[in-house]
């Protein structure tokens, strides 16, 4: 007797799923056994878990603390952020850090790149996330960037804390060229990042040109980095937003560079139709990377939220169909092929950013799976379905009910 069995699963066609000791061991049209559990799906669309390419667990649910942003913009978030790190503890960025970890996985998150401030002297943040990493790791998988803040060279001891993080356990190494106090520290910095990631054999993910400047330009020092060493699976440039103030001549050259290295990009569009065009009049820019050509490019594009109630952006609910809804109408990916694309952003394509080996539903893989009230891609970004039901390594972690609207016929 199998653990469960899930009946009717559109995946896309109509198949039985069966789950024992954790791992999917069979998928049939039909599967003639017996099992302790049988769930049934209706044609429910059956999905992977999603995936958060790109958040910040360190400030979540910090809105308001010491103050709220008044102008909106990236530069008084990190301002605001600064101070209110100086009263970090573990136990506050392990609470605020699990509840949203926790509200990500009844939206059927099940795999999250966290980045985490690693230019607070003390590194409480990040030795709460990293023993967060290890607590949740029975029902999410947590990956950290250690991320300098405030830049690598800003401050003479930021890049010493960024190799301690790393020698601490991050996952990966980030930085913020943009950020950095001179274009020539900013190249420096991302040279910098890429030798730290080949000493300690680690991911990079890189904050990159997150600014409406159209000469803001380390997008392409990271090209010709992952070309010369021949690493652009392992490399994420997340943000990008200035990408999409660069003349249309430059753009072009980047996307022939783009296509000798597979580096991927990373997309957070609601933080930054928030956040960029600050400064701008009329017409305003959109603040988004050019993630449909750069998807039309063949780039692997993924979407994150960034933000959930803090600093820089006071909304955020832990769905990523909501995201992934958003990018449809900003990046105007509206044929059904982008559509599906966009789905695509937030499950396949955020796995091979974040390098996931076991992914997908697959005979053998954990069985790591989501439920939607939905019956295909389409109709969940359409409606923003929620999971009917979560599965992680075989377990039931989450049921949700969706809503029911009656027409009463007045």
């Amino acid at each position: 007797m199998t653990d469960i069995i899930l009946r009717h699963c559109r995946l896309p066609d109509e198949v039985d799923i069966a789950i024992e000791n954790g791992r999917i061991s069979h998928i049939a049209p039909k599967i003639e056994a017996a099992a302790a559990q049988e769930i049934d799906c209706a044609g429910k669309l059956v999905t992977p878990p999603f995936v958060e390419s790109h958040i910040h667990l360190d400030s979540v649910l910090a809105a308001g603390q010491p103050r709220f942003n008044q102008s909106g913009t990236l530069f008084e978030g990190i301002q605001i952020w600064g101070e209110r790190k100086q009263s970090l503890t573990a136990a506050d960025v392990k609470q605020r850090a699990r509840q949203a970890l926790e509200l990500m996985a009844t939206h059927g998150v099940l795999y999250v790149r966290t980045h985490v401030d690693v230019t607070e002297p003390r590194l409480i943040a990040l030795d709460a996330l990293l023993e967060l990493r290890e607590e949740v790791r029975d029902w999410t998988t947590l990956q950290i960037v250690a991320f300098p803040q405030d830049g690598v060279y800003s401050r003479p001891e930021n890049e010493e804390l960024l190799e301690e993080a790393l020698r601490r356990g991050a996952d990966a190494v980030g930085g913020i060229p943009h950020y950095e106090l001179t274009r020539e520290d900013g190249v420096r910095s991302v040279q910098r990042v890429f030798d730290l990631a080949e000493q300690y054999d680690r991911l990079i993910d890189i904050h990159c040109d997150e600014v409406d400047d159209d000469q803001s330009r380390f997008v392409e020092v990271m090209i010709a980095e992952a070309i010369k060493r021949g690493n652009g699976e392992r490399v994420s440039a997340s943000h990008t937003t200035a990408f999409g103030s660069y003349n249309d001549s430059y753009a072009f050259k980047l996307m022939g560079f783009l296509r000798r290295t597979n580096i991927n990009f990373i997309a957070n569009p609601l933080i930054n139709i928030t956040l960029q065009g600050r400064m701008d009049t009329y017409p305003k820019r959109r603040g988004l990377t050019r993630i449909k050509e750069l998807w039309q490019n063949g780039s692997n594009v993924s979407l994150g939220q960034d933000c959930i109630y803090d600093p820089w952006y006071i909304f955020g609910t832990g769905s990523m169909i909501g995201v992934a809804h958003m990018t449809v109408h900003l990046a105007q990916m509206t044929g059904l092929p982008e559509i599906d694309a966009c789905f695509d952003m937030i499950g396949i394509n955020g796995a091979k950013s974040l390098h996931i080996q076991d992914y997908g539903i697959k005979e053998g893989n954990p069985a790591n799976i989501v439920i939607l009230d939905a019956p295909d891609a389409f109709n969940a970004l359409r409606f923003q379905s929620i999971p009917l039901m979560v599965i992680s390594q075989g377990k039931i972690i989450a049921r949700n009910q969706p809503a029911v609207l009656s027409w009463l016929n007045p």
